[in-house]
């Protein structure tokens, strides 16, 4: 994808977070997702690093190579004329500058950054650290001239036995990320609890990502608990799945 249309995507992903309140990127991972969500009329996509590597055969968790990764979605983004995020786990290794080139290359406009680092014994990284890897890939994406969408991903919910036990910790990470240029932050793990998504949605100024279920879940409530972006994770794919499984069982030998 040439240059001139990657950065057009880029702002147009970011003027659809200031016109949708939230704005809703349906988790796609591979070109007939992408085009089936496109034509039902969502103007943006996000591609998810779980479906997509279930749909290739692979472990979700840096799994794929940040080379097979990018040879995986170029042809989903290039499948659709509408701007496309790809989540990229931890970075696969990759400094932000090198992160940031193979995105764009292959036409992404926006991406999802996580602190718990797979490749290093599943660690999470320190608040600094991760605020630092975030700033430098909003000044990679400075650089080099696209505005990609940066959505700083925090798993301290996730990975707590009391999430409310987190809270404060999780917000100074997610300040923190909002201070090294983040555009929105992705505490995940909360999408069921009003009052921790209050809390978080309270202690910033950029959007706040949840991950929804596209059945069970209801957009109103994201939209009344100010929830700015919502994106389905693995969520989506795996209703599908279980709608597919109803069909197919009355033909089963």
């Amino acid at each position: 994808m040439d240059l001139h249309t990657t950065v057009e995507r880029a702002r147009r992903l970011k003027k659809l977070h200031a016109e949708y309140q939230p704005l809703v990127l349906p988790t796609v991972w591979d070109v007939w997702s992408a085009r089936t969500a496109a034509g039902a009329g969502f103007p943006a996509l996000t591609i998810g690093s779980h479906p997509l590597a279930d749909s290739r055969g692979a472990e979700d968790h840096e799994g794929q190579t940040f080379e097979e990764v990018l040879a995986a979605v170029r042809p989903i983004i290039a499948a659709v004329d509408i701007p496309v995020s790809v989540d990229l786990e931890a970075g696969y290794g990759q400094e932000p500058a090198d992160l940031v080139a193979g995105l764009v290359e292959v036409g992404g406009v926006g991406l999802n950054l996580e602190d718990t680092v797979h490749s290093d014994g599943g660690r999470v990284r320190g608040t600094q650290e991760h605020a630092d890897y975030i700033a430098g890939l909003r000044a990679a994406a400075d650089k080099a001239g696209v505005p990609v969408w940066v959505n700083g991903r925090t798993d301290l919910f996730l990975h707590a036995e009391h999430p409310a036990a987190v809270l404060d910790e999780a917000i100074e990470r997610l300040r923190a990320m909002e201070q090294a240029g983040a555009d929105s932050v992705y505490p995940v793990g909360i999408q069921d609890d009003d009052d921790l998504l209050t809390a978080v949605t309270s202690a910033v100024s950029i959007p706040v990502n949840s991950t929804a279920h596209p059945v069970r879940h209801d957009l109103d409530r994201f939209r009344r608990l100010g929830v700015g972006r919502v994106t389905y994770g693995p969520l989506l794919q795996l209703a599908l799945t279980d709608s597919m499984k109803d069909m197919l069982k009355p033909w089963a030998p």
